[in-house]
């Protein structure tokens, strides 16, 4: 196989347009953040090949050719999941996807689905093939507030896509204003649960056990 790019210049633009093109089934707003949680996980099974490939069913899309496959893996792995890397620093706290959404009950609707996509990707990519894994307690913390933030994503989509409902301006503004905070937490509790297990892999590495050298 040839080398992959050593520096490739893949923006997250490249990244969404590269994805399209393969008929990626996972919006780029939820492949970020599968991609975080994968690279927090403390599951021993993971790895970036896995994580990319899954987001075809677990087989890469077909490709022209050699280099056609490079610039997709290249893209995604040396480009997009290493810059998602950084936020393992506590100075790199993660930002959800930002996009403007006019104030509608399209555009709410269609802000809280993206919210709430981003939240079940990180939780996809965190627990990797595994139904149980054990976690720090900040991580657990996390866990059960981003359930909080999925639910309240959730209730608004419903609420939005009911036609049945009134929906006055002042409403939509105020709900719209609400996701916001939601956003704020969101981001809170995932970088908290990427710290927190980030922390709990050095303190395993460092606490390894060693075999006594043979001295000669």
């Amino acid at each position: 196989m040839a080398k992959l790019p050593i520096a490739p210049t893949a923006t997250d633009d490249n990244v969404h347009a590269l994805l399209t093109r393969y008929h990626c089934q996972v919006p780029f707003h939820e492949v970020r953040t599968r991609f975080l949680g994968n690279i927090a996980t403390p599951s021993m099974s993971a790895s970036p090949m896995n994580a990319v490939k899954r987001l075809w069913n677990n087989e890469l899309p077909g490709f022209g050719s050699v280099d056609a496959m490079n610039e997709l893996i290249g893209a995604l792995i040396m480009g997009l999941w290493n810059r998602l890397g950084q936020h393992q620093n506590r100075n790199a706290p993660f930002r959800l996807l930002r996009t403007e959404v006019p104030a509608t009950r399209t555009g709410l609707s269609k802000l809280a689905l993206m919210r709430r996509q981003e939240i079940d990707g990180f939780v996809e990519g965190l627990f990797d093939t595994q139904e149980v894994l054990e976690l720090p307690e900040r991580a657990h913390r996390a866990l059960t507030a981003l359930s909080e933030m999925r639910a309240i994503c959730v209730a608004v989509v419903k609420l939005a896509e009911d036609e049945t409902k009134p929906a006055a301006a002042h409403d939509i503004q105020t709900t719209l204003r609400n996701m916001r905070e939601v956003t704020k937490t969101a981001e809170r509790e995932i970088h908290a649960v990427v710290l927190a297990c980030a922390r709990a892999r050095r303190q395993m590495l460092e606490s390894l056990p060693a075999n006594r050298p043979t001295l000669h």
